[in-house]
């Protein structure tokens, strides 16, 4: 490695001065000394504050511990407790109302409401993907997934099967009698359409013509007036466009020459630095920033091989379509896209302090991804992010008032040193922290001016309830998290804080991910109440994902829901602090150990590709080989639940490690197809197994549960054991 440069008292990697200096820098009319000496000046400020949030944590979590602790025996008592933590400035005084102000936000996160995806900026592929996904085909999405009930024995297939393609035609056209209906007739009846005085007519199959019962669901359309190649609707915000073409597989089939359907699908998406990747380094580091340069410049592309063939990835461009008259518009082909940083916890040797400290990693990424960002709000990208010439931050895993207007100020800075106008830069807040949600109305108090963004994160979360309620008692069974009173009030109380504070119009009230990417009809069956419950976009996996979920967006019309949201009584604070403990653990032996298999064969799957491949987020096989989305968060709770059981002797140390080393065998099993995989067994003398072992050994103690610093600290630990070979 070469040795790092020394510029105004900062010694900063080799690989980022020369990506900063030759890369990010130029066309932003920002000055190589005035850079780096602001950033400077923005560590040397920040840093110290940074230091004292992350004492007042871990002093928080120790008198918790205590209060727990000298009421170990005794019924949970919610009144003493809520008390207890005003005292200790754990829970703040909510002050007067008031409305968020931000302004000069797009349309896609103040006013519409759809689909989120998050991607790791890794890997240019996903993220491309993503950014892509704005768009996405309706029948593709539903001929390739489980949605489609599969005993009729129609099943999915390489070879395009005519009687499934019907199949999906009739699931799609139904839908669109439910979404954009005409005055007489249905889609299946409809033979042919046409454009007139500014009007969509549609003939049926017996001579009829018909129009839409609602006209402003027409917004335009592709090829001649009188034979439409395309058709664009409207509906909720959201746009359909129905493609035609009589010589399609399925076209031909249909008596409208109807082939496929696209939904506008991932409204927005998140390009994550954060839960889903593994960079522990500069190197690491610029590979994640270059891509989100690429993103904000319009050139990212990537190649690769699938199913034989090679392929090459690049931005979408604009659709392109006519209005009712005749006029041409276009829309963007992209989403919008936020970039998700660090939170404050973490640190980083790409940049060491005068003091020789690595930098915390949460200021480099607002200063250089700010910097990077400048190539969109001048315009010098092949495309345009924001509209509105505004960044979208998304901040993770904050810890209460204190900490989102630490954020705010850093953001403040950063604008100043690199020449915004102030509030350029937006937040979005994950409440993903119990001392967030708690005190919800004073974090968005705290970023009023710039807020774009609230969102429950049922992971992080959990993980974090288990963790501050370490000492309060034995942890119900991870499987049973989702049904207690102090989750769904959660999830309540963040819209209830979200609507009161005249989040709508301004940004999004967001819900967390769907975690089976390939169990497509459940997430129709269940996802369908996030919308309902008024998130305005929630998280999904994949494109296919987004463009499924749509359906829901056009099902529900969130705004409405609003209304009535808005009328009930805010969520149970009560509800919010009672400990998920079980007051009676008599679980069988084999109940135990199904627990201890089903949370070490996650722990081990997640983490011995995280370690020895540095992939962040990957569908990883659980114990029943079912894939499911797993990132840190899900590692959080896994690992945090396996302390919490340790501390309270429902399970030993030797029973861990007898069940670590049965699952490290089976997650080896699961992963003997892959060429990139090492073996853990039979040895399990390997960095990934010792990394899994800390995680549950010293989780009790680690800052707030986070796995974060036992994963770098191990995947260092293993870059340079394979840089001496």
């Amino acid at each position: 490695m070469s040795e790092p440069t020394l510029i105004y008292d900062l010694r900063v990697s080799s690989a980022l001065y020369e990506a900063v200096n030759s890369q990010y820098l130029p066309g932003t009319d920002i000055d190589l000394p005035s850079f780096w000496s602001s950033f400077a000046d923005i560590i040397r400020d920040f840093t110290p504050r940074n230091r004292e949030l992350l004492k007042t944590r871990y002093s928080l979590q120790k008198k918790i511990d205590l209060w727990h602790i000298k009421r170990r025996g005794y019924p949970h008592d919610s009144r003493s407790y809520e008390e207890f933590l005003r005292n200790i400035n754990y829970l703040v005084e909510e002050k007067e109302s008031f409305q968020v102000a931000t302004e000069n936000v797009d349309i896609e996160i103040s006013s519409i409401s759809g689909p989120q995806l998050v991607a790791p900026m890794s890997n240019a592929r996903y993220a491309l993907n993503a950014a892509n996904a704005r768009w996405g085909s309706l029948f593709d999405a539903l001929y390739g997934t489980d949605v489609l009930d599969e005993n009729s024995g129609v099943t999915i297939s390489d070879q395009y099967d005519s009687v499934r393609g019907q199949r999906v035609l009739s699931y799609v056209l139904k839908f669109l009698d439910r979404t954009v209906p005409f005055e007489h007739g249905v889609h299946t009846e409809i033979v042919s359409y046409k454009i007139s005085n500014g009007a969509l007519y549609c003939t049926l199959s017996n001579g009829q013509v018909t129009h839409l019962i609602n006209t402003d669901h027409f917004l335009g359309y592709c090829g001649a007036s009188e034979n439409p190649t395309s058709i664009l609707f409207r509906n909720n915000g959201l746009h359909i466009e129905l493609q035609f073409d009589r010589q399609h597989p399925i076209g031909k089939d249909n008596v409208s020459g109807l082939c496929d359907v696209i939904l506008e699908s991932a409204i927005t998406t998140i390009q994550d630095l954060e839960d889903s990747v593994a960079a522990v380094d500069a190197n690491d580091k610029v590979n994640v920033y270059n891509h989100w340069l690429g993103l904000m410049k319009g050139d990212l592309s990537t190649t690769f091989v699938k199913n034989g063939k090679t392929i090459t990835r690049s931005l979408n461009p604009d659709r392109q379509y006519k209005n009712p008259s005749g006029n041409l518009f276009s829309l963007s082909g992209r989403s919008i896209m936020l970039i998700r940083h660090v939170g404050h916890l973490m640190t980083n040797p790409a940049i060491l302090t005068p003091e020789g400290e690595e930098v915390f990693e949460g200021i480099m990424d607002a200063m250089i991804t700010g910097l990077i960002s400048l190539h969109d709000l001048k315009g010098l990208g092949k495309y345009q992010n924001s509209r509105t010439r505004s960044i979208y931050v998304v901040k993770p895993k904050i810890h209460g008032p204190e900490e989102t207007r630490f954020t705010v100020d850093l953001l403040g800075r950063v604008e100043a040193a690199l020449g915004m106008d102030d509030n350029t830069i937006k937040i979005g807040i994950m409440d993903e922290e119990r001392r967030t949600t708690v005190n919800l109305k004073e974090c968005i108090r705290a970023a009023s001016h710039r807020i774009i963004f609230i969102n429950t994160g049922f992971l992080d979360r959990t993980g974090d309830e288990i963790h501050t309620s370490m000492e309060s008692g034995v942890m119900i069974r991870k499987g049973e998290m989702k049904k207690q009173s102090w989750l769904q009030a959660y999830e309540n109380w963040n819209v209830d804080v979200g609507l009161e504070c005249g989040l709508p119009g301004r940004g999004q009230i967001g819900k967390g991910m769907w975690a089976m990417p390939d169990q497509m009809a459940n997430m129709m069956q269940s996802k369908i109440d996030h919308p309902k419950a008024g998130a305005t976009t929630a998280w999904v996996p994949s494109p296919t994902a987004a463009t499924l979920h749509a359906i829901h967006y056009h099902e529900v019309d969130v705004a409405k829901q609003h209304k009535q949201l808005s009328k009930r009584d805010r969520a149970s604070l009560n509800d919010i602090l009672t400990p998920p403990i079980c007051q009676n653990p008599n679980w069988s032996s084999a109940e135990i150990r199904q627990e201890l298999e089903n949370n070490c064969q996650s722990i081990l799957g997640y983490v011995v590709r995280w370690i020895d491949q540095g992939i962040g987020c990957s569908k990883v096989p659980d114990i029943n080989d079912i894939g499911l989305m797993e990132d840190r968060a899900t590692l959080r709770i896994s690992s945090q639940h396996i302390a919490n059981w340790l501390h309270h002797d429902i399970i030993s140390e030797l029973q861990v490690l007898e069940v670590l080393r049965k699952m490290a065998v089976v997650v080896d099993q699961q992963n003997a197809n892959d060429p990139n995989y090492w073996n853990m067994a039979p040895d399990f003398d390997g960095i990934a197994f010792s990394a899994a072992r800390d995680l549950i050994f010293l989780g009790r103690d680690a800052v707030n549960g986070y796995t974060e610093p036992t994963l770098h600290s191990k995947r260092l630990e293993l870059k340079a054991a394979q840089s001496q070979t």
